[in-house]
């Protein structure tokens, strides 16, 4: 399947324009504050909130955003990881060889309950098979699967068993290609690796690369796989990142006000991207008109068939009601931009990087 066909597969049959900028989300959302509440009732002895009761608010939780996400227009859905707490702290708990020993202090107040691989890492039961059959059940639209990738995995925990967190990120790659395997087998067409950790120690993409590829062995190539990088210097990761066995790139540009979009014009960009058109640190809603120069700075870097539209990152530390304007703003823009491409009335040069200032 070519990269356009790749794409092309989940453009909705009734679309009103000839060009397509696929739009989708990149996970998190904010979750319902009744939600919250669920989970400290079923958390408390005291109370008769049982898991089942629990699992109930889940499921309703789920299919809430689910439709909130269908009612903003996107192409393709998540149902905002209403399942999941922390994007490691998640899976780890699904892997044989973690271990949990309390939180850390990470910053300021904060902590983060950071585990530990105190033994081999092994596969047992799925991490995400149910959660993707549930969301597939409550939308007849395509959803896309965000896992956390193997390196991030590795570099957020002690690692008490393995030579190196090379050779750990390694291991965990072979166990997200079981997930992935389980995941195709049952629909998933659309797959998403996080991996913020490359941002911040961004020598070590080759690892990266290399976990990538024991990710995507034996993995039809009708399942598109994208990868998530979030904020840093994309100059220390670019041109080499073109080299992953991945068909597109999920980058934040939007925050830096596009700052780095000169880094991927040269070499030719010539994967996907998925660019970020808003900017999930600002608790307001930008303007359809703001975010159509948005999307058209993408265009700067590939043509239309090669971009995809979505926010910067995940959402869920905004508040509802502006995630929700985001989403649905940024919607409305690329099919804005779609009828001006179909019109002729978008003349961008790609390509060349802006000038420095002398």
């Amino acid at each position: 399947m070519s990269a356009s066909e790749n794409k092309d597969q989940f453009r909705p049959e009734n679309h009103e324009n000839d060009h397509f900028l696929l739009t989708t989300v990149v996970g998190s959302y904010p979750k319902p504050k009744w939600l919250n509440r669920a989970k400290e009732l079923y958390q408390d002895d005291d109370h008769g909130f049982d898991e089942d009761d629990y699992q109930e608010a889940k499921d309703d939780a789920a299919r809430l955003i689910t439709n909130e996400h269908e009612r903003a227009g996107l192409d393709v859905v998540v149902d905002g990881e209403m399942r999941r707490n922390e994007m490691v702290e998640f899976f780890a708990h699904r892997i044989e060889g973690y271990e949990f020993n309390g939180p850390v202090k990470v910053w300021g107040h904060n902590y983060f309950d950071k585990p530990s691989v105190v033994s081999e890492v092994e596969y047992d039961e799925s991490w995400l098979v149910d959660e993707y059959e549930f969301t597939a059940s409550a939308t007849d639209r395509p959803v896309k699967v965000p896992i956390t990738g193997p390196y991030t995995l590795a570099s957020w925990a002690f690692n008490e068993a393995y030579e190196d967190d090379e050779e750990l990120a390694y291991a965990l790659a072979d166990l997200v290609n079981e997930e992935i395997e389980k995941l195709v087998d049952a629909g998933a067409r659309y797959i998403q690796i996080d991996e913020p950790a490359l941002a911040t120690t961004p020598d070590d993409h080759a690892i990266v690369g290399e976990a990538l590829e024991h990710i995507v062995a034996d993995i039809d190539d009708d399942v598109r796989i994208g990868l998530h990088v979030c904020y840093g210097d994309y100059s220390r990761i670019y041109p080499e990142i073109l080299e992953f066995p991945v068909d597109e790139f999920d980058l934040e540009l939007a925050n830096g006000d596009y700052d780095q979009l000169d880094v991927f014009k040269d070499p030719e960009f010539t994967a996907d991207l998925a660019l970020g058109v808003t900017d999930v640190h600002v608790a307001e809603v930008e303007s359809v008109e703001q975010i159509e120069e948005n999307i058209k700075k993408g265009l700067e870097v590939v043509p239309p068939e090669q971009l995809v539209v979505s926010p910067d990152c995940g959402v869920k530390l905004l508040p509802r009601e502006v995630a929700y304007g985001k989403m649905e703003n940024m919607v409305q823009a690329a099919r804005n931009v779609e009828a001006d491409l179909d019109a002729g009335n978008i003349d961008i040069e790609r390509g060349t990087p802006t000038p420095a200032d002398d």
